[in-house]
C-alpha cells in the first residue's frame, strides 16, 4: 500500500483500488469510490476557480450529516484550503463566532441555513463567498453583499486536474471543541495528524475494506470525523446516520449489517434502554467508546448482550486526538482502565515538577507524539500553556518537541495499564480531600438506577467545597435523590458523600452530545 500524506489522497488511492464500491450510504442515496472521487474533483474546482480559494484559505461547512458534508470536506482538502466543520447543532451566536474566529473567507451550506442565519454574517469582513445545497430557495437581500452561489450548478463547470501542492505538516482543518467555558476554540490540526489517526486506529481496530462503519457522531467531532478517515484509508463503507432515538439506531445496526460502532457514554446509555427485541446484531464486530469513561456496569451489560463484540474503551483529547485504548481482551479483567497507548504515540504520567510517576502515583497524563496537533487558532496564551517542550526531549536537542499536557489527572498500574482519576481543574476539594467527580459519579451509575450523572463542587466556608450532583434517572427507578443518596452512602468514604443530589428531567449537552458540566453546575 502506498503512502499517503495528505487527506484527500486517502480517497484517490481507494478509488484507484476500489473504484465500484460503495464508500457512502445515506438513505437511500449511495455513492461509490469512483464517483465521490468526481463530486471532490468537481467541487474543488468551483472552490479554486469560481470561489476563489486560496491555499491555506478557511473554508466553513455547515451542513446536516450528508454525502454532500463529506464531498465538500474533502474537496477543500483537494483545493489546498482548511476546512472548518461547523456541527449542525449550533446556533447564530456560535456560528458567527466561528465564522470571525477562523477567517473564514467561504462558507458552504444549505439554503434553509442561509434564509435563517443571515443575521450571522453581518460585518464579517472576511467572508466572502456563500455556496449554497440542496433545493434552490429566495434568500434575504441582507445576503446581498456576499457571492452566492448554487453549488451543483456550479459544479458542472468542470474537474480540477490535480490538488494543489501542499505537505502532511500544512493545517488540514480547525475543529471547534465547545471546552468548558466561554466560546468555541480552535484546534487546528494538520493533514498529518489526520492521517496518522486513521492509520493508528485502523491499526488496533483491525478495519478492513470488508467493514460497515455506521456513522453517528458529528464530523465536527474529532472522533466523528475519524470514522471517515479511517473507511477511506482502508476503502469501508461508511454508512451515514443520524441518531433519532436508541430503537431507531438499533434498526440501523442490524438492516444495514454494520460491522463496527464508535460512540459516547450517552449513545451507549441509551442504547441499552432502546428495545432490542427481534434485531440481529450477528454482523457487529467491536464498538468503540470515547468522549468519557463508559460505567463499569454499562461495559458488562454489553458484554453480556453482545458477547461476539470487540469492546474498545478509550480515552482521547481533541488537541492530540486520541491517547489510549484498552485492548478488548483486558475488558473483562480491568473494565475501569483506559488502556495504553495507542500506534504511534507515546503516554507520560509526570508530576507537578515534570518527573515521570511511578505506579499508584497520580500525575498528569502527557501525549507526544504525530498526533499531537498545532495549538490553538488565534490563541497563542492557551497554545502555551496546553502545548509545552516535551518532558523526554533531550537538552541537548535544538528547538522543541510539542507535547500536549492534559491537564487530566491518571494513574498506572504495575503492568502500565491507565486509569483515569479526574481533571486537574475539576477536582473537588472539600474537607482536605481532593475528590474526583467521575469516582463519585460512577457510584450513582453502579446503582443501575441512573441515566446521567453530573458531579461537582460548591464553596463553602468550612469545608472548602460542598459535593452536590445532578442526576436523571431511568423510566424505572422511581426514587427521589435523598433515596438514591441512601443507597450508596453506605458504600462511599465518608468524604465523598454528596451534600445534596438533585435530580431533573434532562440535562444540557455540547454541540458534540457530551453532558455539559458547566451549565449543569451554574444550575446547582
Amino acid at each position: 500500500m502506498s503512502m499517503v500524506s495528505l487527506l484527500h489522497n486517502l480517497l484517490f488511492r481507494s478509488a484507484g483500488a476500489y473504484p465500484d464500491k460503495t464508500c457512502l450510504v445515506q438513505g437511500t442515496r449511495t455513492r461509490s469510490y469512483a464517483e465521490l472521487a468526481g463530486d471532490v474533483r468537481r467541487v474543488a474546482h468551483v472552490l479554486v476557480h469560481e470561489a476563489g480559494v486560496q491555499t491555506g484559505d478557511r473554508v466553513a461547512i455547515h451542513l446536516d450529516k450528508s454525502i454532500d458534508e463529506v464531498t465538500a470536506t474533502l474537496a477543500v482538502s483537494m483545493a489546498g484550503g482548511v476546512f472548518v466543520n461547523i456541527n449542525s447543532m449550533l446556533k447564530e451566536r456560535q456560528v458567527r463566532h466561528i465564522l470571525q474566529d477562523s477567517g473564514a473567507t467561504t462558507l458552504i451550506t444549505s439554503y434553509p441555513r442561509l434564509r435563517s442565519l443571515g443575521g450571522a454574517f453581518a460585518g464579517l469582513s472576511g467572508l466572502k463567498t456563500l455556496l449554497a445545497c440542496g433545493t434552490p430557495l429566495p434568500l434575504p437581500d441582507d445576503l446581498a453583499a456576499f457571492t452566492t452561489m448554487d453549488l451543483a450548478t456550479a459544479a458542472d463547470a468542470g474537474e480540477l486536474d490535480r490538488p494543489v501542492r501542499r505537505i502532511d505538516r500544512d493545517i488540514a482543518a480547525i475543529i471547534y471543541t465547545s471546552g468548558s467555558t466561554g466560546l468555541p476554540k480552535g484546534v487546528v490540526l494538520s493533514h498529518r495528524n489526520l492521517v496518522t489517526g486513521a492509520e493508528s486506529v485502523a491499526e488496533y481496530v483491525e478495519n478492513t475494506s470488508n467493514d460497515r462503519i455506521l456513522s453517528i457522531l458529528p464530523f465536527s467531532f474529532d472522533a466523528g470525523f475519524n470514522q471517515l478517515s479511517t473507511a477511506l484509508l482502508v476503502g469501508a463503507t461508511l454508512v451515514l446516520k443520524v441518531h433519532l432515538n436508541g430503537r431507531d439506531t438499533l434498526r440501523a445496526l442490524a438492516s444495514e449489517r454494520i460491522t463496527g460502532l464508535g460512540g459516547i457514554p450517552t449513545l451507549w446509555s441509551q442504547l441499552l434502554h432502546a428495545d432490542w427485541e427481534g434485531l440481529d446484531f450477528s454482523s457487529l464486530r467491536y464498538i468503540t467508546n470515547t468522549g468519557g469513561r463508559l460505567a463499569e456496569e454499562q461495559v458488562r451489560e454489553y458484554r453480556r448482550r453482545l458477547p461476539h463484540v470487540r469492546v474498545y474503551l478509550m480515552y482521547g483529547l481533541t488537541e492530540a486526538f486520541r491517547s489510549t485504548y484498552l485492548d478488548p481482551d483486558q475488558v473483562d479483567v480491568r473494565p475501569t482502565s483506559i488502556g495504553k497507548a495507542i500506534p504511534n504515540a507515546e503516554i507520560l504520567v509526570v508530576d507537578e515538577h515534570g518527573q515521570t510517576c511511578g505506579p499508584g502515583q497520580i500525575g498528569e497524563l502527557v501525549h507526544r507524539g504525530a498526533l499531537v496537533a498545532l495549538g490553538y487558532w488565534n490563541d497563542p496564551v492557551l497554545t502555551a500553556q496546553r502545548y509545552r517542550r516535551s518532558p523526554v526531549q533531550p537538552s541537548q536537542l535544538p528547538g522543541e518537541e510539542w507535547a500536549v499536557f492534559s491537564g487530566d489527572l491518571v494513574r498506572m498500574d504495575d503492568e502500565g495499564y491507565l486509569y483515569f482519576v479526574g481533571r486537574k481543574d475539576s477536582m473537588i476539594k472539600s474537607s482536605g480531600f481532593r475528590v474526583s467527580p467521575t469516582e463519585i459519579e460512577e457510584y450513582f451509575y453502579n446503582t443501575g438506577l441512573v441515566q446521567d450523572a453530573v458531579a461537582f463542587g460548591v464553596p463553602h466556608p468550612e469545608l472548602g467545597e460542598r459535593i452536590h450532583v445532578t442526576v436523571t434517572l431511568r423510566p424505572e427507578a422511581g426514587l427521589s435523590g435523598e433515596e438514591i443518596l441512601a443507597q450508596i452512602s453506605r458504600r462511599m468514604p465518608n468524604y465523598m458523600v454528596p451534600s445534596v443530589v438533585k435530580v431533573v428531567e434532562s440535562m444540557p449537552r455540547t454541540s458534540s452530545g457530551k453532558l455539559d458540566r458547566t451549565t449543569v453546575a451554574l444550575a446547582g
